[in-house]
């Protein structure tokens, strides 16, 4: 497997210490640490990293606001003291949260695990797959199988073909990126639906094959998308 990239941000030098030496002890791992969250933060936002690691209670800000701020595909664990923090960390769908003093047995099944979720987001790079979190579960989704997706205030319902549908904590905008774009059209602030579904359409709204009700085309994107369907019907 690739050398796995990644950031440690912690205001005491000891706790990144640790691990920097866990970190070598495991092997195939290139860290860098910071002790000021915010430059740690561009650094994550420059560099892109595999997985964060992350303090929570720190003195010139709180690691959740820093968390709320990663990008997406982070693979995110937490590394505190304060283990009343722990529900914070997985609803903001942390991989691991580790509770200091951190013993190394633990920080090698939390590092397994990030890694295992990395495979899982690597896959959805031949654009043949997506990968969601529904609660505390990965859940790897053909794009053949999406029949169209729903916002659900900051969270999305995925229909599948199959008949079963999953809940992402996933905002619409967020699963649009991880799509094809010209495959997946945003038709609606709470509509995105795959463009080889479409059965007819209007500037108002689209049908899609297997489906008995109209999805709604909204007034923003009326134009474009009437445009980009029509174009590509007539080729």
């Amino acid at each position: 497997m690739k050398r796995i990239n990644c950031i440690a941000i912690d205001d005491e030098p000891i706790a990144l210490l640790v691990i920097k030496q866990f970190c070598e002890r495991k092997g195939n791992i290139e860290l860098k640490t910071f002790c000021e969250p915010r430059i740690g933060l561009e650094e994550i936002k420059k560099d892109k990293p595999d997985i964060v690691f992350l303090d929570i209670e720190m003195n010139s800000i709180n690691g959740l606001e820093i968390a709320k701020k990663l990008p997406h595909n982070c693979c995110l664990i937490f590394t505190t003291a304060h283990a009343q923090y722990a529900l914070d960390g997985f609803n903001l769908d942390a991989v691991d949260f580790l509770h200091k003093p951190i013993a190394y047995d633990r920080f090698d099944r939390a590092i397994e695990k990030a890694i295992r979720n990395i495979s899982v987001w690597n896959n959805k790079n031949d654009q043949e797959t997506i990968v969601v979190k529904q609660e505390y579960n990965n859940i790897n989704i053909l794009l053949s199988d999406i029949f169209y997706i729903e916002a659900l205030e900051n969270y999305c319902k995925i229909y599948r073909i199959n008949g079963n549908s999953v809940i992402s904590r996933l905002n619409i905008k967020t699963i649009h990126k991880m799509l094809p774009q010209n495959t997946f059209l945003r038709v609606h602030r709470s509509f995105l639906i795959p463009t080889n579904r479409i059965q007819k359409f209007s500037k108002q709204e689209i049908w899609l094959k297997g489906l008995s009700r109209p999805i709604p085309v909204g007034r923003r994107y009326a134009k474009e998308i009437y445009d980009f369907l029509t174009d590509n019907r007539q080729q």
